[in-house]
């Protein structure tokens, strides 16, 4: 019985040694398996710091960036407005400039007529000296020629007596114009002219030589028949029928369309 005990003691004692040992070595198991744990949350919380101290950096660098983009941005905005405030000064002073130049040309313009318009005064005025010295072209009962200043004076000076009826003064004006221009244009017409200043003035004989002598010398001018009516009307004057009759016929014959011929006609049937 003894024995028995004691063996059960024994075994009991033995049991309990390995039950402690079990306990042991689960709590080991336990504290390893904890710390091991641990470690891992540890290794976890650094990495997680690590992370969340990277991001940070790199949210501090980007806003660092962002900073600088944004000075950057600030400064060429600033630079922006100073140009924009430059070109807009730039562009008043353009525009007064433009506003003083237009003022200039208008006034330059403005001078500018004028002097043109005292060269084109003065021109014509050059030019119409210049036309009381240089021959110029006339024209006088159908004829167009070359005439003096002078020569064109003399004329008309001559012509416009005669139309003041003052025959005596014209005759003279005529007969001088004649002998200081005796290849004048105007010669036909001149001795036309003279004839019937002499006419008027009854001193029939000259005028009928005048008469003749444009005949004779421009037997196709426009005064010709009308020369031709006038020798029959002084020799009509002179008591020279006959001499009238064949005046007159020479008329019909050599200007047989002219308004001369027609009035001829009707002084031949009188003479009859």
């Amino acid at each position: 019985m003894n024995q028995a005990t004691a063996a059960v003691k024994i075994a009991l004692k033995r049991r309990s040694r390995g039950v402690f040992l079990a306990i042991a070595l689960l709590s080991m198991s336990a504290a390893h398996a904890a710390l091991f744990e641990d470690d891992e949350a540890r290794k976890a919380i650094l990495d997680l710091r690590q992370k969340v101290d990277t991001m940070q950096l790199r949210s501090a660098d980007d806003l660092r960036k962002v900073n600088e983009e944004k000075a950057q941005l600030s400064e060429q905005l600033l630079q922006l407005r100073r140009s924009v405030l430059e070109l807009s000064s730039q562009i008043e002073n353009s525009r007064g400039e433009l506003a003083r130049m237009r003022g200039q040309d208008e006034q330059f313009a403005r001078e500018l007529s004028e002097v043109q318009m005292q060269q084109k005064d003065l021109l014509q005025k050059t030019e119409d000296r210049l036309r009381k010295f240089e021959p110029s072209k006339v024209r006088v009962d159908g004829l167009e020629f070359v005439a003096e200043p002078a020569e064109v004076r003399d004329f008309e000076a001559a012509l416009a007596t005669l139309r003041k009826g003052e025959f005596a003064q014209s005759q003279t004006a005529f007969t001088d114009f004649n002998r200081r221009y005796p290849s004048s244009g105007y010669t036909p017409s001149a001795l036309f002219w003279l004839g019937n200043a002499q006419y008027a003035q009854r001193n029939y004989k000259d005028a009928v030589i005048n008469f003749r002598a444009l005949m004779a010398a421009a037997p196709t001018h426009l005064r010709a028949p009308e020369a031709l009516l006038s020798i029959a009307n002084c020799q009509v004057e002179l008591k020279e029928v006959k001499g009238a009759r064949k005046t007159i016929d020479e008329l019909l014959k050599t200007y047989p369309q002219s308004e001369a011929a027609k009035v001829g006609k009707e002084r031949l049937a009188k003479l009859k």
